[in-house]
C-alpha cells in the first residue's frame, strides 16, 4: 500500500507590475512625480511584486541606466526614423527598466517637456504618445515575449494615452491604474493632430479624448483606466468639484466608484535625519541636538543673522502660482518686521524669481533666495529651518511638508489636498484656510509666538511630527489591493469585437 505524499504548496507567483512615467529621481526630476517613481516601485518590490519601469530615453536616463540591451527594434514610428526598446537596470534600486530609445524625440537639450527657452516642445504629442503606445504594446505582450505585466500603472498625462491604446485593443487583459499627480497639467494638443496617434476615430469624440475642441491625454487616463488614483484622499475628493476639477470634474464624478486617494510616503533611505549625509549633524526623535547644529549651519551658509528667538522659515518649491508664493511675498514686509527669517530655494515663473530676488536685496540678513534647485541644499534647508512653509492654492499631496515632519521642521500649510490630510493644526503643524496673505501671516505669527513663549509645546509639536508613519510600506499595500481590483475589473469588462 502506497503512502500518500504531502502536497507541496508552491509560493504564488509574484504580481507583475509595470510603471510608466516621464520622470524618476535622480535621473530626471521636475517635481514630486520623480520622487514617487523612485520610491513606490521599490516599496512594491520589497512587498513581493515583480516590478519594472518604463521611461523615455532622455539623455540623463540613457547615461545612467546600467547593462542596457536591445529588446526590440520598433522601426519608424511617431515621426522618428528609428525607435528601439532597451531593457536595463536602474542605478540604486536595481529594478529592471525599459527605456524607449528614440533619438529624434528624446535626445535634446532642455527639460523633459520644454525647450531651453521655456517653450513647450512642439512635438510633445508624438514624444508622449510614443511612451503610452509602447506601454500598451508591453501590456499586450507584443514586444517582450518573456515578460508582460498583469497590471500597468501609468502616471500623469505623459503616459495616460496607454489606457486608450489598451481600450482600442480588446484582447489585452492587463489591468490598468492611472494616477493623477497634478490635474492642472493635462497634456492638451490640437484636435486635428489625433491622426498622428494611430487610434480609432471613435476616440476623438467628446465621450473619449476630445476636450473643448482639443485633444486631452489626461482624459485618456480618466476615461479608460480600470482604476484611478490621486496622491491623497483629500485631493481625490477635491478634483470632483468645480473649484479643483480643472474642467474635468464631470468626468471624474462619472467615474466616482473607481476613484480613490492613496497618500504618498517618503523614501526613508533618502530622507532620514539620522543618516542624511548632506547634514551638518545627524539627529533623530530621541536625540534632537543635531538639529540646532543644522540650524546654525543654514544661517551661516545663507548669510543670515543668528538669533535663537527668530523663527527661521524654509521654502523649497517650484516658483509657480499654484504654490501660493505670492502670499509669502505679500506678507514678507510684516513678517520680517516681526523678526521672521526666510530662506527660499526654487525656480519657475520668471516674475516670481525676480520678486524673490528683489526681496533678498530689500532685506539683507533676513531673507536669502537661491534660484535653481540643489538636492543637498534642499536637505540642509529642511533640516536647518524651524518651520517649512507650503502655502499652496491646491496641493495634490505635497512631499515637502512630509519631509518637514520627518526632520522635526514644523509645517506651515494651507488646508487643501494632501496638506490637510497630513498636518493637524496645533498638533503637528500650523494650518490656515484662506488663500490670502493675512491668513498666511497669521499662521506664521502663531508659530513664532509658540516657539518663543512655549518651547516645551513647540518641542512637543516637533516630536509628534517626527513620530508619524510616513514610509511607503502602507501605501504599497494599498496599491497592491487596488491592483487586484483593476485586474478583476478588466476581466469583467465586456469585449468589443
Amino acid at each position: 500500500m502506497t503512502t500518500a505524499q504531502p502536497v507541496a504548496h508552491l509560493p504564488a507567483p509574484a504580481l507583475r507590475v509595470l510603471h510608466a512615467a516621464a520622470e524618476v529621481y535622480p535621473l530626471v526630476k521636475t517635481g514630486g512625480l520623480a520622487d514617487v517613481m523612485a520610491a513606490l516601485p521599490k516599496a512594491l518590490a520589497e512587498a513581493g511584486a515583480d516590478v519594472r519601469l518604463l521611461l523615455p530615453g532622455f539623455p540623463a536616463v540613457l547615461e545612467s541606466v546600467l547593462h542596457a540591451r536591445t529588446v526590440a527594434d520598433l522601426g519608424a514610428v511617431f515621426g522618428a526614423l528609428r525607435v528601439r526598446l532597451l531593457l536595463a537596470t536602474m542605478p540604486g534600486s536595481g529594478l529592471p527598466v525599459y527605456v524607449v530609445d528614440a533619438p529624434r524625440l528624446y535626445r535634446r537639450e532642455g527639460g523633459p517637456y520644454q525647450a531651453p527657452d521655456g517653450a513647450e516642445w512642439s512635438d510633445n504629442l508624438q514624444r508622449f504618445g510614443l511612451l503610452g503606445w509602447v506601454a500598451a504594446q508591453l501590456a499586450a505582450g507584443e514586444i517582450d515575449t518573456t515578460w508582460n505585466p498583469q497590471v500597468l500603472h501609468v502616471h500623469d498625462w505623459h503616459a495616460a494615452l496607454a489606457c486608450a491604446y489598451i481600450a482600442d485593443h480588446w484582447p489585452t487583459t492587463t489591468g490598468t491604474v492611472f494616477t493623477v499627480h497634478n490635474l492642472a497639467y493635462q497634456g492638451l494638443f490640437p484636435h486635428d493632430d489625433w491622426v498622428l496617434l494611430g487610434l480609432s476615430a471613435r476616440f476623438m469624440a467628446p465621450a473619449a479624448l476630445e476636450f473643448h475642441g482639443q485633444l486631452s491625454f489626461m482624459k485618456a487616463g480618466l476615461k479608460f483606466a480600470d482604476r484611478i488614483t490621486t496622491v491623497s484622499p483629500g485631493y481625490a475628493r477635491e478634483i470632483a468639484t468645480h473649484e479643483f476639477g480643472c474642467g474635468l470634474d464631470g468626468v471624474i464624478r462619472g467615474r466616482s466608484s473607481d476613484v480613490s486617494g492613496i497618500l504618498n510616503g517618503i523614501d526613508d533611505s533618502l530622507w532620514n535625519p539620522a543618516t542624511d549625509p548632506a547634514l551638518a549633524a545627524s539627529y533623530d526623535r530621541v536625540n534632537v541636538g543635531g538639529k540646532a547644529a543644522c540650524r546654525q549651519a543654514l544661517l551661516r551658509d545663507a548669510g543670515l543673522g543668528e538669533a535663537d528667538q527668530a523663527l527661521l522659515i524654509g521654502i523649497v518649491s517650484r516658483l509657480t502660482a499654484q504654490k501660493g508664493l505670492d502670499l509669502v511675498l505679500a506678507a514678507l514686509p510684516r513678517l520680517v518686521e516681526a523678526g521672521v527669517q526666510v530662506v527660499v530655494q526654487g525656480e519657475g515663473d520668471g516674475a516670481l524669481q525676480d520678486a524673490f530676488s528683489a526681496a533678498q536685496r530689500s532685506y539683507p540678513g533676513r531673507v536669502r533666495v537661491y534660484i535653481g534647485y540643489d538636492e543637498a541644499r534642499a536637505h540642509q534647508m529642511i533640516a536647518g529651518a524651524d518651520a517649512i512653509a507650503v502655502p499652496s492654492r491646491f496641493e495634490p499631496c505635497g512631499l515637502t511638508q512630509l519631509y518637514g515632519l520627518r526632520y522635526g521642521t514644523v509645517p506651515l500649510v494651507r488646508r487643501v489636498g494632501g496638506l490637510a490630510d497630513t498636518v493637524a493644526d496645533g498638533i503637528t503643524g500650523f494650518v490656515f484656510d484662506a488663500a490670502s496673505a493675512p491668513a498666511f501671516e497669521g499662521a506664521v505669527l502663531r508659530a513664532m509666538r509658540l516657539k518663543r513663549d512655549d518651547p516645551q509645546q513647540w518641542a512637543a509639536i516637533q516630536q509628534r511630527g517626527m513620530a508619524q508613519r510616513l514610509s511607503w510600506q502602507d501605501a504599497a499595500q494599498e496599491y497592491l489591493a487596488l491592483y487586484g481590483q483593476a485586474m478583476a475589473s478588466r476581466k469583467a469588462r465586456p469585449r468589443r469585437h
